[in-house]
């Protein structure tokens, strides 16, 4: 793949349904592409999206432990209303053994300890997972509104942590077409998400940071 012209792809792909962003990036990648996934509000959407184009893409989640029931259950259900090629990734600590030696969930406040909290249950099992896929092509649910740093972000970016094209159908959607699309094509959607490498909304967990990418010692 040779050096992109992100500034081009983005004001082609700006006009563009995100369907047809989806086909776009799965053109790019020459029969290596992924998607990933946490399973967190309007991530149906993509799923359904993307196995639309491409059933068999290989789905990368990180399941660090401390998912609620609910996402579980949700998971469970999107993997099998469409078939998923799902690719857990787990840590090296369980819950449970994570607790016992580093104690418990950090707190909003403890900047420090949530990178450190998402080096270890989620950075590290997402690089391991990105390491053995080996995607030229990451599909993400990245958003527009999800925070501010997303906000700077664009559909096509150059992921420098994981050397992949970053391609974010959803970048520009709503929440209102999102739920248009849930309710036309008859998906769940899972309000109780909770991601403890974030501990709000504002925050970022290091996958799509410039710090992620330095917070791990494989």
């Amino acid at each position: 793949m040779g050096k992109p012209d992100l500034s081009q792809w983005n004001d082609e792909l700006r006009q563009q349904k995100p369907l047809d962003i989806v086909r776009w990036a799965l053109a790019q990648a020459d029969g290596r592409a992924i998607v990933s996934t946490n399973f967190r509000p309007y991530e149906a959407v993509l799923l359904h999206l993307v196995t639309r184009a491409a059933p068999a893409i290989p789905v990368l989640w990180v399941d660090h432990g401390y998912n609620r029931p609910a996402t579980y259950r949700h998971a469970e259900v999107l993997r099998a209303k469409l078939a998923l090629n799902l690719k857990p990734y787990h840590p090296r600590y369980s819950a449970a053994h994570h607790e016992a030696i580093f104690g418990p969930l950090p707190s909003t406040e403890d900047e420090k300890g949530l990178k450190e909290f998402s080096a270890r249950m989620k950075l590290e099992p997402f690089q391991r997972g990105m390491r053995e896929l080996a995607p030229r092509v990451w599909i993400t649910a990245l958003r527009k509104v999800q925070n501010p740093n997303r906000a700077a972000l664009d559909i096509v970016s150059h992921d420098e942590n994981f050397g992949t094209l970053k391609v974010s159908p959803l970048f520009h959607s709503t929440d209102a077409e999102l739920e248009a699309y849930l309710a036309a094509h008859d998906l769940p959607n899972e309000w109780d998400y909770f991601d403890p490498a974030k501990a709000d909304e504002k925050r970022e967990c290091g996958l799509h940071a410039a710090w992620g990418g330095r917070a791990v010692n494989a």
